[in-house]
């Protein structure tokens, strides 16, 4: 599914289409545990059209401040990134100095 023809659904079609392609990835990944198909390819493509939908619904939720002030949706998940990045730096110092080969003294 193209993210062109996505973009021109309905809000309620886009909510319609997204339980579509749930009950189809369900039913293949329910055929893929039983054995009765080997249909990887139609798995991720399930996926990322899922995907695609769940993108485009959040775009225009966000566009429309359906779900409060983007700011106020933004503002946590920035604080929340500048914490893991402070820790992700801690981490690699740490790995960094134990990863130093140590001098030998004569």
């Amino acid at each position: 599914m193209k993210t062109d023809k996505v973009r021109n659904f309905t809000d309620e079609e886009l909510r319609h289409q997204e339980h579509e392609l749930n009950d189809q990835l369900f039913k293949l990944k329910f055929q893929l545990n039983m054995g009765q198909t080997e249909s990887l390819k139609k798995i991720r493509g399930l996926r990322k059209d899922i995907a695609r939908v769940k993108t485009i619904g959040r775009e225009r939720e966000l566009a429309t401040g359906t779900s409060g002030s983007v700011t106020t949706t933004v503002a946590p998940r920035a604080a929340a990134a500048k914490t893991i990045q402070k820790t992700v730096q801690k981490q690699r110092k740490t790995v960094a100095k134990k990863a130093k080969p140590k001098t030998e003294k004569k």
